[in-house]
C-alpha cells in the first residue's frame, strides 16, 4: 500500500562540468555508503543513455529517515524516475520499478501506485512490482504512531544479511507464499478481518527472525508494544484496526478511512506516541517540472 501526502522529493541534473556525483538530502550534503549507492544506480542510467556525465542530485523528505517508514523505498523509486527522465529515457514503470530495485528491493513496490506486488521472479528481467488494485480500490488509511524520529542503529541491509542467521529464517521464507495469496486475497476481496489477521502475523514473523539472528536486532521499544497492546485493545472493543512494523520502532496502524479520526484520536492517548501521522492510499511515481 503506498502512501498518499509521505513523500519524496528529488531533482536530478546531469552536468558534464561536475567532477563527480554530488548529493543532498534534506539540504545537507551526503557522502560515503550513501553516495555510493546513488551512484551505482546512476551508473545504470548513465549506461542505458549511453553518456558518462556525472549528476547533481537534491533530495528531500517530509518524513522522518531511516525510522522504519520505508524512507530508502520511497527515495530510490523517486531517483529513478527523476535521473531517468534527466537522462532523456522513457522507461516503462516496469522498467521503472526493476531500476529502483537496484537501489532498494523494496524501493520497485514505489514505482506503481495504490496496492502493489513485488514479483519475486528468477532473475532481474522478471523481478518487478506491480498495481494489483487501485487507490479508489479499498479507502484504508495507515496512521502510524511516531515513537521514535532517529534514524535506527542498523539499517535494513544489515538486518537482511542477518536473517539467513535466524534458526525460524527458513520456515518464514518457506511460509511466505501463502501469507502473499491470503494478504492478496484480503486486498481484493476489502476484507479487513483477513488483512489484520495476516499483516500481523507477518509482522511477528519478521521481527521473531530480526531478534533470532547473531548479532539479534532489537526496533521495538516500549512504546511499541504499548502501541501493539493499544491496537489489539482497541479491536477487542469494535474499532477496525491492525498494525504492522517495518525495520524499525514505529508503528503502522491501519484501518478504514471512516475510522481514521477514532483511530488517531486512539493512538495520541498511548503513553511514547509523539506524533501520529494519517495517510491514505497513494498514487504512482510521478515527474514535476520546475
Amino acid at each position: 500500500m503506498n502512501l498518499a501526502g509521505l513523500e519524496t522529493r528529488t531533482h536530478v541534473l546531469f552536468d558534464p562540468a561536475l567532477s563527480r556525483d554530488e548529493l543532498t538530502i534534506n539540504a545537507h550534503p551526503v557522502k560515503g555508503p550513501g553516495l555510493h549507492r546513488v551512484s551505482l544506480l546512476l551508473d545504470r542510467v548513465r549506461s542505458l543513455a549511453g553518456f558518462a556525465y556525472f549528476a547533481r542530485v537534491e533530495s528531500e523528505n517530509n518524513f522522518p529517515a531511516g525510522a522504519g517508514l520505508a524512507s530508502s523505498a520511497s527515495a530510490f523509486a523517486a531517483l529513478s524516475l527523476a535521473a531517468s527522465a534527466a537522462a532523456g529515457l522513457q522507461l516503462t514503470e516496469r522498467e521503472l520499478s526493476r531500476l529502483a530495485r537496484m537501489g532498494s528491493g523494496s524501493a520497485c513496490r514505489s514505482v506503481p501506485g495504490g496496492f502493489v506486488e513485488w514479483q519475486m521472479g528468477e532473475s532481474d528481467e522478471d523481478s518487478f512490482a506491480t498495481s494489483i488494485a487501485p487507490p479508489e480500490h479499498w479507502r484504508l488509511v495507515d496512521c502510524i504512531a511516531i515513537v521514535d524520529r532517529g534514524h535506527k542503529r542498523t539499517g535494513s541491509s544489515e538486518g537482511h544479511r542477518l536473517a539467513r542467521s535466524s534458526p525460524f529464517h527458513a520456515a518464514r521464507v518457506a511460509g511466505v507464499p501463502a501469507l502473499l495469496n491470503e494478504c492478496r486475497g484480503a486486498i481484493l476481496n476489502r476484507d479487513f478481518d483477513a488483512l489484520a489477521h495476516v499483516s500481523e502475523l507477518d509482522c511477528h514473523q519478521m521481527h521473531a527472525v530480526m531478534m533470532t539472528s547473531s548479532p539479534p536486532l532489537y526496533y521495538w521499544q516500549p512504546a511499541t508494544l504499548a502501541v501493539m497492546q493499544a491496537v489489539r485493545d482497541g479491536r477487542k472493543h469494535g474499532l477496525p484496526v491492525c498494525y504492522t512494523i517495518d525495520a524499525g520502532p514505529n508503528v503502522h496502524v491501519l484501518c478504514p478511512e471512516d475510522a481514521q479520526l477514532q483511530v488517531v484520536d486512539h493512538l495520541k492517548q498511548v503513553p511514547g506516541v509523539i506524533q501520529v501521522l494519517a495517510a491514505g492510499v497513494g498514487g504512482p511515481a510521478r515527474l514535476e517540472f520546475r
